[in-house]
């Protein structure tokens, strides 16, 4: 899998796991923050986020709040995060 492919992936599980009506996975910037100015997720959103991404890719989060912070900065750091927690390789 190529990485814009996964992080392709990931917006699109944002978009069906939150049920996000206004937003396409298209709208969605890779580097932009996913909270606050960016995309504008809150607390919630993470965690039914979190919950799509266990069950689609089999990771899970600490619960150290400070680093699943940086994990779901954006979208490629949570790229990033699944590329390292499954060993995936990334062409």
């Amino acid at each position: 899998m190529k990485k814009q492919e996964l992080e392709s992936e990931i917006k699109e599980i944002i978009v069906s796991a939150l049920d996000l009506e206004d937003v396409s996975a298209d709208d969605i910037v890779t580097e932009e923050p996913l909270f606050g100015d960016g995309l504008g997720l809150d607390s919630i959103d993470a965690l039914e986020l979190g919950m799509a991404l266990k069950k689609r890719y089999g990771i899970s989060f600490k619960a150290d709040k400070e680093e699943n912070k940086a994990h779901f900065k954006s979208v490629a750091t949570l790229a990033e995060y699944i590329t390292k927690s499954t060993g995936m390789n990334l062409e």
